[in-house]
């Protein structure tokens, strides 16, 4: 399958403006969690991008690609983390979650979903790239 086709599985039309629109509510809400709490602005962006270094597992192949990937993008780690960081009275942990899932949410509003293994344009919010 070409980068610019239709991946199959993906979610087009309303519901990936829904998903879309999610992203962006969970970008909102924790960066302004992190901010509420009165964290470092600079923290902020020098870690922000941090998940996309997540892109070099394609160096592996698209398989590994993926896989670094949706581990790096998925929701899963950065609530796994702000609820550790929460039990345990870690502040750098809850700092770390809420910069990780804003940077998840800020992708997802974006457009950039969860990869498949058959290349990086595909997506489960759908072709990503030239079409």
């Amino acid at each position: 399958m070409a980068d610019n086709q239709p991946t199959a599985g993906a979610v087009a039309g309303g519901l990936r403006l829904v998903l879309r629109v999610e992203g962006l509510a969970l970008l909102a809400l924790t960066a302004g969690a992190y901010f509420w709490l009165g964290e470092p602005w600079w923290l902020f962006l020098v870690l922000f991008l941090v998940p996309d270094l997540s892109f070099l597992g394609y160096l592996a192949g698209p398989a590994v690609g993926a896989a670094a990937y949706n581990a790096a993008h998925s929701t899963v780690g950065p609530i796994a983390l702000l609820a550790l960081g929460v039990l345990a009275a870690l502040p750098l942990a809850v700092s770390l979650a809420l910069i990780w899932a804003a940077h998840v949410g800020f992708d997802r509003a974006l457009g950039y979903g969860l990869k498949y293994a058959t290349g990086f344009g595909h997506t489960h919010l759908g072709p990503i790239g030239k079409r």
